[in-house]
């Protein structure tokens, strides 16, 4: 797969100075040139989430001396990854909404409703978003176990659940 997002860096994006443990932060993601980018800004450098912004979160630098722990998993924000998504035609960004469906079906915010082939020959999903109603269509990708795995790695190592 070719989605290559640094993971936190522990430094404000517009200040350039660390980010220092226990200070609360915003990690945002951004589509810059069709590329998604992820940049963390002090809490106090913080104004508005910036052009291309895709989705953001607060956050607090972990103490130096804690073990890494799993961070929680924001329905939302993932959910609003996949929303950006949409109108995605590029394969990785297909392969990502795909990865993403299949996570929030887990999660019980999207809900199988049947299975059609579109005018191009693929296999689409439609999902119905629990809260809201509205019915996505995803296509299904045809990834192997081994992709599937890959691709989750990734939208973890975005969003910074790694």
């Amino acid at each position: 797969m070719d989605i290559d997002i640094q993971g936190p860096t522990r430094v404000c994006a517009e200040t350039g100075r660390p980010l220092l443990p226990g200070e609360r932060f915003y990690g945002v993601l951004v589509d810059d040139a069709g590329k998604f980018v992820r940049r963390d800004v002090a809490a106090d450098a913080w104004t508005v989430p910036p052009a291309g912004a895709v989705a953001y979160w607060a956050g607090r630098v972990p103490p130096a001396a804690d073990r890494p722990r799993k961070p929680a998993f924001n329905d939302d924000l993932l959910l609003d990854c996949f929303a950006h998504l949409a109108a995605a035609t590029e394969p990785d960004r297909l392969n990502f909404r795909y990865v993403a469906a299949l996570l929030l079906m887990r999660r019980k915010r999207l809900r199988f409703e049947d299975a059609i082939r579109d005018d191009a020959g693929r296999d689409v999903l439609l999902l119905r978003e629990a809260k809201s109603g509205t019915v996505h269509h995803v296509v299904d990708t045809r990834l192997t176990d081994e992709q599937t795995t890959a691709v989750q790695d990734e939208v973890f190592k975005v969003l910074g659940w790694e």
